[in-house]
């Protein structure tokens, strides 16, 4: 399997630091308000990198973080009038939501960067301690031209970025034995969050943060370390440098980054009035779709959303699970027969798709062709499939399609299927009841009206919730 490092702007074989196990990081979201879809696309494209490692046989140990502290999530807080803490655990909630929307299986670890505080104080210490840090007036800066290697993931030049810095005073910073030094530790000011610390109560600069979540859930050395190609400088920069210098080891083997999102081919912003979270999406289409959209090209491409792509995605999707629905009838009215030698042939034939399959997977990620071998697939099940044939043959088909759909994430029962089944509505009924447990009231009459959209009546009796059809 080859993967396209950043750090060698080259692909590689992947080869993990131990057999059989992957120790991956990928960098989440700031929780200050709902996730848009270019959040969305590392979600989507690492998660079905994840599933495919997974399908490969490796133990992957998947950490993905929530920055829950930031100025952002201050900002946002004096806003409504209310703590920090509130506004991340609320977007903390919104987030899980429209990732199982979207399919993206939890974390191994997601950790928050408020629990994480005292690694944080930790790792700053042996910065200074090892002269790579310093502390001035209560703020700690890292000495970036005290790691040699500066630059190496970014291939940016120092002494250019000092060219850059000459003429920017940022107020504050005045302290700084050089321009290029960035924080670790930073002073709080009035009314914001703040923890005790050797040098002021204050909180940790961002970078610090993924430093020391990495470090504590994977390892001081780790396989992978991902996100989207925007955090490569400063962010991932500053993580090289804190954790190298920290811990004496090379910090993550491979680097992967995913292109950015256009929207209609101009760079998404509130200002251009073409900023989407998944929600606004989630009204419109169902989030299959929008996960369908995202793999359908390379994701170190830049991506274009817009409606006619949405379509176009919305369109293919269908066709997928059209083949799968044909599949489940005849796997339910099929001939209670052994295989035939003309079906088994033809199940021998399907590897040839699975083959391209894992070809397009084994070439950095390409979910682009690994679709199009779908799509193979499917054409050649349609034509070879019908109700004259047996049950067995119908779900070794089946088995082959679920298998690589499940890699992509791809949920083969179309929702409306799901939606009338007994089981869903049930499990609907208890995450309601759990919301009301919870005092989530929003979120328990959005699932009655949910509910309720698809034809189903919730009656909250002293026995418990029933339901009936309208």
């Amino acid at each position: 399997m080859q993967i396209y490092n950043t750090l060698t702007r080259k692909k590689e074989e992947f080869v993990p630091l131990e057999e059989g196990k992957v120790s991956m990081y990928v960098c989440g979201p700031t929780v200050y308000n709902l996730i848009h879809i270019g959040n969305a696309r590392p979600m989507i494209v690492f998660d079905t990198f994840r599933r495919y490692l997974e399908y490969k046989g490796y133990e992957v140990n998947y950490v993905s973080n929530f920055t829950d502290v930031d100025d952002k999530i201050i900002n946002a807080a004096i806003e409504e009038g209310v703590s920090a803490d509130e506004i991340a655990e609320r977007y903390i909630k919104e987030c899980q939501k429209d990732m199982e929307g979207m399919n993206i299986m939890p974390a191994t670890t997601h950790p928050k960067a408020t629990e994480e505080i005292d690694g944080m104080i930790s790792l700053i210490g042996t910065l200074i301690d090892k002269g790579y840090a310093y502390d001035k007036d209560g703020t700690v800066y890292f000495r970036t031209r005290k790691f040699k290697d500066y630059g190496k993931l970014s291939k940016k030049n120092i002494d250019d970025l000092e060219a850059g810095h000459r003429d920017i005073k940022v107020v504050g910073e005045e302290s700084k034995e050089d321009p290029l030094d960035f924080v670790l530790w930073k002073p709080k000011k009035e009314g914001e969050p703040s923890w005790n610390s050797p040098w002021s109560d204050g909180r940790p600069g961002w970078h610090t943060e993924c430093s020391v979540m990495a470090k504590k859930y994977l390892g001081d050395e780790i396989d992978i370390h991902a996100g989207g190609e925007d955090l490569i400088f400063p962010h991932h920069e500053n993580e090289i440098a804190q954790s190298e210098c920290a811990n004496g080891v090379p910090f993550a083997k491979y680097w992967m980054h995913n292109a950015f999102l256009n929207i209609n081919n101009k760079k998404m912003s509130k200002s251009l009035g073409n900023f989407f979270t998944v929600r606004d999406i989630s009204e419109k289409y169902d989030l299959q779709v929008l996960r369908f959209f995202m793999l359908s090209a390379h994701y170190r491409s830049p991506l274009n959303f817009s409606d006619d792509l949405m379509e176009s995605a919305k369109n293919g999707l269908d066709r997928i699970l059209t083949a799968a629905e044909k599949l489940r009838d005849v796997i339910t009215s099929g001939k209670e027969e052994p295989l035939t030698d003309e079906e088994r042939e033809i199940v021998n034939g399907a590897s040839e798709f699975v083959k391209k399959f894992e070809e397009a997977m084994d070439d950095d990620n390409n979910t682009a062709n690994a679709i199009a071998a779908v799509f193979d697939l499917v054409k050649y099940s349609n034509s070879n499939v019908s109700s004259d044939n047996t049950k067995q043959f119908a779900e070794a088909m089946y088995e082959i399609l679920t298998e690589l759909t499940d890699v992509l994430g791809i949920i083969l029962e179309k929702e409306e299927e799901a939606q009338g089944d007994e089981d869903y509505i049930n499990e609907m009924i208890e995450k309601r009841a759990q919301a009301k447990k919870d005092k989530d009231f929003a979120l328990a009459d959005q699932i009655r009206d949910e509910l309720l959209e698809k034809g189903i009546v919730l009656e909250d009796t002293r026995e418990g919730t029933k339901w009936s059809r309208k």
